[in-house]
């Protein structure tokens, strides 16, 4: 009779010993309300006027679902994993050009002393580290931090290595390499390593109480097979875009301060999309320009955009904020858009919390010479509801 009791007991510490040293977890986001898009302008001399009302999804963060785990090497080393998939909410269909797990699928491994180290497809650098300046973070339609640093836009590249330091004395530094950005696109995945196109993603950050301050690097080397982009035009390959950006925040309690600056060279990273009432029109031309800036990689040697960001966010008694920012971006030259107007964005904001776990948002976004192009308007602004599980 002992020796069954103290077997029983044997059994019951080692399923909890390995119960702790395991872990999986189911988690997600849903996000769907009611939104609103429009487009007016002149471009080549004719009117051009589009919009949409309708279902909106993932406007404040990307509805998805996800499973992620740890396992204890011992010593301080762990295995980690995760795997996340994006879906339209609306309808119940794959996003990230319908992947399984299109926001993230890496394994790697991780310790306390010297960091971690994640394998596979995963976001850049950039876009992690500017949206937490932003106060609309990488989302929010065109009030997104993507729409005028074109390398913040929630850039996720295939074939990652990413490597994150451990915090010390307030700072951590993190470099990833892509061998090729996109493993869909068949016509970049030839043999060599030149014949996809990479990508470099790295990034600094010093965080202290209050003050949130980061540096970020990302680079594109096109592919050596490829001799026309995404709508035919030639690509350069003279040219490497590159996006160099700052960003810095402080917390003041009763508000939140924000500002950035960033400048890119030799070309424009795939940036925010055009508002989906509107996406795949051509009338005057305006719209397919802005396509062509805003949704592939765009390589063109000598071209150079300078970008700007403020904002603030103002927490609320009860639960919630209120926030808003103010875009701006200049470019060098016409040779990407047809036009170089000086582009800004005014956006507002705001959350109201429900629950720990659920809230409403509502929000509007006005652009000016939207795509670099002049007299161009761009408005966008939408209510949703959001629930994490």
């Amino acid at each position: 009779m002992k020796k069954k009791l103290l077997a029983a007991a044997v059994l019951t510490t080692l399923a909890s010993v390995a119960q702790a040293a395991t872990s999986v977890t189911l988690y997600g986001l849903i996000d769907t309300g009611i939104g609103y898009n429009r487009i007016t302008g002149d471009a080549n001399g004719a009117d051009y006027s589009g919009s949409r009302i309708g279902m909106i999804n993932g406007v404040q963060a990307g509805s998805r679902w996800g499973l992620r785990g740890t396992e204890d090497l011992g010593d301080g080393l762990r295995a980690v994993f995760r795997l996340e998939n994006g879906f339209n909410s609306a309808d119940g269909s794959r996003l990230q050009q319908g992947r399984m797990f299109g926001r993230q699928a890496t394994i790697g491994l991780a310790d306390d002393a010297w960091g971690s180290v994640d394998f596979g497809r995963q976001t850049s650098v950039g876009s992690l580290l500017l949206a937490d300046i932003n106060p609309f973070r990488t989302t929010f339609t065109q009030a997104s931090i993507g729409t005028t640093f074109s390398a913040a836009n929630t850039m996720r590249w295939d074939n990652m290595v990413l490597y994150r330091s451990p915090w010390t004395d307030g700072f951590q530094f993190a470099v990833g390499y892509s061998f090729n950005v996109d493993g869909t696109d068949k016509e970049q995945s030839g043999f060599r390593t030149a014949d996809n196109a990479r990508g470099i993603t790295a990034g600094l950050r010093y965080a202290n109480g209050p003050l949130n301050i980061v540096l970020t690097f990302d680079q594109l080397n096109g592919s050596n097979l490829a001799s026309v982009d995404a709508f035919g035009d030639p690509i350069d390959h003279n040219a490497t875009p590159r996006q160099y950006a700052v960003g810095m925040s402080y917390d003041l309690e009763v508000v939140k301060l924000a500002a950035a600056y960033g400048r890119t060279t030799d070309g424009w990273f795939v940036g925010q999309d055009l508002p989906a009432g509107v996406r795949g029109k051509q009338a005057a031309g305006a719209t397919r320009r802005s396509e062509k800036l805003f949704g592939t990689n765009r390589y063109e040697e000598g071209f150079r955009a300078n970008s700007y960001m403020l904002g603030a966010t103002v927490p609320l008694v009860g639960g919630g904020s209120v926030f808003g920012a103010w875009q701006h971006a200049s470019a060098s030259s016409d040779a990407l858009t047809g036009d170089d107007a000086n582009m800004d964005i005014w956006s507002l904001g705001y959350t109201y919390d429900l629950s720990s776990r659920t809230n409403l948002y509502v929000y509007g976004s006005y652009g000016k010479n939207y795509a670099f192009i002049e007299g161009l308007k761009s408005t966008a602004g939408g209510v949703g509801i959001q629930h994490r599980f």
